[in-house]
């Protein structure tokens, strides 16, 4: 059996996540059917799912040790650089998918096996640790502002929370689509950071100058009543997270007489990352990196996740 180096989650502490953390070697990937090929990680990038799976929450202790890690992008059988799309075709999920890392091995390894269908080309001129941040928290925005929140038809969108990987990701891809954006967050420091990226900030619960027609929520019962007293009529309030509270107030009235959409999703398609990375060359965009450190500080890199003081993305480079 060949072996290869990955971190993976060998238990679950659903009080210190990072104790859960192993790193060490695992098995090469086994291809589980002839549609299926071994992608060479060159980059990858952490999301809060992977603490979340450390924790057991949406991992099974049956499936341990599993790979963690949604992300990638790397080089296929074939020589080609490629970004992988990381949800696979599962019908023993209720979903009938599933993300790499929950019934499949993930990223966070030299190798890592999935559909060939599940590959998309990376861009010319892209590199490996901007592409693979854009798979997961970058596709769910994209379908969040586009899909969902049809920011097409909107003028003004507010993105509560920025800093994490997806509300950073809605703001980029807002202000590059020409929208009014103003985003929230409780740092000043962050807020600095929301304004060179083009977007008004203002602090939690702040009243805007305008209702807006989109809004980005991830943050759940913290700032979900200024979401809705912050929509236009007819806005939509597009959720893909909760990680302040799952169970809001919500003001029916205010639902029905605004006539507001809620509207939840997660991830995205392999078509829109395919959208997602022609924009990004289109407009010249590119994920906002908080850190990038080598495979061999796996470690650390989950640390500095698990610290929330992130603006962006934390990557690691498998080539160091």
């Amino acid at each position: 059996m060949r072996i290869m180096h990955a971190a993976y989650a060998s238990m679950f502490d659903a009080d210190n996540p990072l104790a859960a953390l192993a790193v060490g070697e695992r098995p090469e990937p086994v291809l589980p059917d002839p549609g299926w090929v071994t992608v060479q990680v060159r980059a990858s990038s952490l999301n809060h799912h992977d603490l979340w799976s450390l924790r057991g929450v949406g991992l099974s202790p049956e499936r341990l040790p599993m790979i963690l890690g949604c992300d990638a992008a790397g080089i296929d059988p074939d020589g080609n650089e490629v970004v992988v799309y990381p949800v696979v075709a599962d019908p023993a999920d209720p979903r009938g998918v599933s993300i790499l890392s929950e019934h499949h091995q993930g990223t966070f390894a030299e190798q890592v096996a999935v559909p060939r269908a599940n590959l998309v080309p990376k861009p010319a001129g892209m590199s490996f640790t901007d592409a693979a941040c854009l798979p997961t928290a970058w596709l769910t925005a994209w379908r969040m502002l586009t899909t969902r929140g049809r920011m097409a038809e909107a003028e003004a969108v507010l993105v509560q929370g920025a800093g994490g990987g997806v509300a950073t990701a809605a703001v980029a891809i807002a202000v590059a689509a020409g929208k009014r954006v103003y985003a929230t967050s409780r740092s000043a420091a962050k807020r600095e950071r929301i304004i060179a990226l083009g977007a008004t900030a203002v602090e939690p619960g702040a009243r805007l100058p305008e209702r807006v027609d989109v809004v980005i929520e991830t943050v759940g019962a913290a700032t979900f009543e200024h979401s809705m007293k912050s929509a236009a009529t007819g806005a939509r309030i597009v959720v893909s997270g909760a990680t302040a509270g799952h169970e809001p107030k919500v003001n029916l009235r205010r639902v029905f007489a605004m006539q507001l959409e809620i509207l939840g999703t997660s991830m995205g398609t392999r078509d829109e990352l395919g959208d997602l990375l022609a924009f990004c060359q289109t407009h010249d965009v590119r994920p906002m990196v908080d850190t990038v450190y080598g495979f061999s500080q796996v470690t650390e890199a989950f640390a500095r996740l698990h610290s929330g003081d992130v603006f962006g993305k934390v990557v690691l480079d498998h080539t160091r």
